[in-house]
């Protein structure tokens, strides 16, 4: 169980100020369980020439602060902290969200009980989940693809407590956000100016 972050704004701005609130967000954030998200941190922006570039760390988000002047602006930024759901899972960068290929970035938050998915790549459930999305994406809309990474995963679960998938495109930013328990901790909170939008598992600007 983690937190994430999407912005999607129509001219360059710095990550600093977001990803300040975003730390202090994923600080003082408790999963229902209790877990911290305290298993690293990563952050996938657009570059000049829009291709998606990327940094990762095994750090909690919030003792890496120094490292957010590295960042540069961008349009359009995807942010997630990790919370890793089984020990074994822990200190593997690789397991670090976002994910990125081609257009897109993704980044999940969610828990799934009695998943049966054998047969698709991945070594933990983000990787699987990322597999069947960047899948329907090659012939459907992102709002439809979505919808059916949903439908896929509901056929092969034994029980959905929560799904929620933040999925960056080079022009727009969507996501998916499903939970049957814990609404106060599994609500997405979108925002939208006009001018920048935001997709964010806490009402971020409680941090203004």
């Amino acid at each position: 169980m983690c937190r994430f972050l999407l912005i999607r704004s129509e001219g360059k701005i710095s990550p600093l100020a977001w990803l300040g609130r975003f730390a202090a967000i994923a600080e003082r954030s408790r999963a229902p369980d209790g877990d911290r998200q305290a298993d690293g941190w990563g952050i996938a922006w657009l570059d000049d020439r829009n291709n998606w570039q990327i940094k990762r760390s095994l750090l909690p988000v919030w003792e890496d602060v120094k490292s957010f002047k590295e960042i540069p602006g961008s349009k359009t930024f995807a942010i997630h902290a990790r919370s890793a759901s089984f020990p074994e899972h822990k200190g593997n960068i690789n397991f670090n969200q976002p994910y990125v290929s081609g257009d897109y970035a993704f980044v999940f938050n969610g828990l799934l009980k009695g998943v049966s998915l054998s047969d698709v790549p991945g070594e933990i459930g983000a990787e699987k989940i990322w597999y069947l999305l960047r899948e329907e994406l090659k012939a459907n809309s992102s709002e439809k693809a979505l919808e059916n990474v949903k439908k896929t995963l509901a056929a092969n679960s034994r029980e959905i407590i929560a799904l929620n998938i933040g999925l960056a495109s080079k022009g727009a930013i969507h996501s998916l956000n499903y939970f049957t328990q814990h609404p106060e901790y599994y609500t997405l909170y979108e925002h939208n100016n006009g001018k920048i939008k935001t997709i964010c598992s806490e009402n971020i600007f409680k941090q203004a």
